[in-house]
C-alpha cells in the first residue's frame, strides 16, 4: 500500500501540542519525505519547535508523532528529528564539523556501546585491498534487504569511501540541528558514508585521532532509524578504524572477505588474528572473485585460484559463508550505482544464499 504525504499528514494533524492545537495546524513539520523500497515506505520529517525552550520539552510529543506515522499501513520505517528555530539555533552545514578528536565515554560506561536502534552491526573486513571487500558489503547489503531484513550500510573507509558511488547515492547529507545528519536511502538500504560529506576529488588528510572522531559521529550523529542489521565496510588492514570500531561499539562480529590466492590469505589470516585479540567474534570468510565463467564459451577459470579460503576456514575453524565468482557484471553494476544482488542472475543468486546463511545463523 502506498503511503502519501496527505496521509502522513493527516495522522500528525491527530497529535497534540500543550496549547490544544495540532502539529500541523502550528506549522511545525518539516522536510516531510516518503520513499518506496520493496519492504515499503520510510518516512522522514523534522518536527520545529518555535524556540530551543519549546523543543527541549517536545520530546514525548516527538515519540507520539513517530508512532502514529509508523501505525500507518505501508510504513516500514519512521525517522524523525526535532530542532527549533530562533536565536539560539545554528546553521547546520557551518556548525557540523567532521573528523574531530574523539569523545570520551560518558561516565558509567565502560567497554564497547551498542548504537541505540540497530539491534546487530556486522563488520565486513579485509586484511588488503583490492580483494572486494567494499563490493561484498554493498550486495550484502541489498541482499539481506532484499530478504526483509532493515538493513543500513555504513562505509568507514574514510581514506577511500566507495559506496557513495556503488549505492548510487549522491548530496551532502541533511542535518537539521547541526548535529545529527540524515543519511541517504537507495535499494532498501540506508546509506552513510564520509564520501557524501566531501567532493567527489577531495581527500582525507587526516592521524588517527581524527579518524577516530570521524568515525564515532558517523555511528553516533546519524538518525539511522530503527535496523535489524548494520553493514560496516572498514578499510583494509588492521589500523585505527579497526581498533576504535571493536574498542568503542558492541559489534555482533566480523566476516573476512579474500581472494583465493595465498598472498591474499596471508594478509586475511592477520585480520582474523587481529579480531581474536580485540575479542571480536569472526562470523565467517568469504571467497571473492573465486572462479571466472567465460560467457562466451562456459569456460571455467581459476584466475586467483580457488578453495583456498574455505580451506583456511576449514584450518582455522570458522564458518565458510560462500564463493561469489568474478565477474564483468559486478564491476559494472557497482559502477553504474545498483549493485548486482538488486537484480536476478547467479551471482544475485550467490549474494542472496550468502544474506540467507547469515539471517539463519542469527548473524543478520
Amino acid at each position: 500500500m502506498t503511503v502519501t504525504k496527505d496521509a502522513v499528514l493527516a495522522a500528525l494533524a491527530r497529535i497534540r501540542l500543550p496549547s490544544g492545537r495540532d502539529l500541523v495546524a502550528e506549522d511545525l513539520v518539516r522536510a516531510l519525505v516518503v520513499e518506496s523500497d520493496s519492504r515499503g515506505e520510510s518516512v522522514r520529517f523534522v518536527l520545529e519547535a518555535p524556540s530551543p525552550e519549546a523543543a527541549r520539552g517536545m520530546e514525548p510529543v516527538r515519540a507520539a508523532a513517530e508512532a502514529a506515522v509508523r501505525a500507518l499501513p505501508g510504513v516500514a520505517q519512521v525517522s524523525v528529528v526535532l530542532t527549533a528555530h530562533g536565536p539560539a539555533a545554528k546553521p547546520a552545514a557551518p556548525s557540523l564539523k567532521i573528523g574531530g578528536h574523539p569523545t570520551p565515554q560518558a561516565p558509567g560506561q565502560t567497554g564497547p556501546q551498542r548504537v541505540a536502534g540497530i539491534d546487530r552491526i556486522v563488520a565486513v573486513a579485509s586484511g588488503k585491498g583490492g580483494v572486494g571487500k567494499s563490493t561484498v558489503s554493498s550486495n550484502l547489503a541489498v541482499a539481506l534487504a532484499r530478504a526483509g531484513r532493515r538493513v543500513g550500510l555504513l562505509d568507514a573507509d574514510i581514506y577511500g569511501p566507495s559506496q557513495p558511488r556503488m549505492m548510487g547515492v549522491s548530496g551532502r547529507p541533511d542535518s537539521p540541528d547541526g548535529k545529527t545528519m540524515i543519511p541517504l536511502h537507495a535499494h532498501g538500504v540506508t546509506v552513510m558514508s564520509i564520501g557524501l560529506l566531501l567532493k567527489e576529488d577531495e581527500a582525507v588528510v587526516w592521524r588517527g585521532p581524527m579518524l577516530m572522531g570521524a568515525l564515532q559521529q558517523l555511528l553516533g550523529q546519524v538518525a539511522w532509524g530503527e535496523l535489524d542489521v548494520l553493514i560496516v565496510d572498514l578499510p583494509p588492514g588492521t589500523g585505527d578504524v579497526q581498533l576504535t570500531l571493536c574498542q568503542r561499539t558492541h559489534l555482533t562480529g566480523a566476516v573476512v572477505v579474500s581472494t583465493p590466492q595465498d598472498v591474499a590469505l596471508l594478509d586475511a589470516r592477520r585480520a582474523i588474528d587481529m579480531f581474536a585479540k580485540l575479542k571480536t567474534p569472526v562470523l565467517g570468510l568469504i571467497e571473492n572473485m573465486s572462479a571466472y565463467i567465460c560467457p562466451n564459451c562456459g569456460h571455467e577459470a581459476h584466475i586467483f585460484g580457488h578453495g583456498g579460503v574455505r580451506a583456511e576456514a576449514a584450518k582455522l575453524g570458522l564458518p565458510f559463508l560462500g564463493e561469489i565468482p568474478l565477474s564483468l557484471d559486478v564491476r559494472l553494476a557497482g559502477d553504474a550505482g545498483t549493485p548486482i544482488a538488486a537484480g536476478e542472475g547467479p551471482i544475485a543468486g550467490a549474494y542472496a544464499a550468502l544474506a540467507r546463511r547469515l539471517i539463519d545463523g542469527g548473524m543478520a
